[in-house]
């Protein structure tokens, strides 16, 4: 059996808000960081609505725990949902200037997440039945993933 490939769909250009800080929790530190729209581009494209957040948790040793659920309406009407869980780690000096909204080459760290993406639209249905990677870049106010299909 041949190993799966991937293929690139689109990119996530995620607008960010200021996080809440919900303090310690189960698994580490949480927090709340809100998702205030965006653009999607490539074979799939378009807006991303301004709702949903990042439900993150932060463990002691700094892996960030990425449990996001948005959505977004395409260029030519269809509402699809994505939900992206994943994990950002690297080293605590790298980590650091993150935090301080440094910009730091993707290279320096680890975010990779895994997603499913729903629709109704006929013409998007494919994206139910369709496993996606990603590989992310934060930057101060916002998140870039590129979402590859797994082929």
């Amino acid at each position: 059996m041949q190993p799966p490939g991937l293929r690139h769909v689109c990119t996530l250009h995620v607008t960010l808000g200021p996080p809440s800080e919900m303090g310690p929790g189960r698994g580490g530190h949480r927090r709340i960081i809100p998702i205030t729209g965006g653009r999607v581009e490539g074979a799939l494209s378009g807006a991303i609505r301004s709702l949903g957040a990042d439900w993150q948790t932060v463990q002691k040793d700094g892996t960030a725990w990425l449990d996001t659920r948005y959505a977004f309406d395409t260029d030519d009407g269809a509402l699809i949902e994505i939900v992206n869980r994943g994990f950002r780690h690297g080293p605590s000096a790298v980590m650091a200037r993150l935090a301080a909204g440094e910009e730091v080459s993707p290279e320096d760290y680890y975010f990779r997440t895994f997603a499913t993406l729903e629709t109704g639209d006929p013409r998007y249905d494919w994206v139910n039945r369709t496993v996606f990677i990603g590989k992310g870049c934060r930057r101060a106010s916002s998140v870039e993933v590129a979402l590859y299909a797994v082929t």
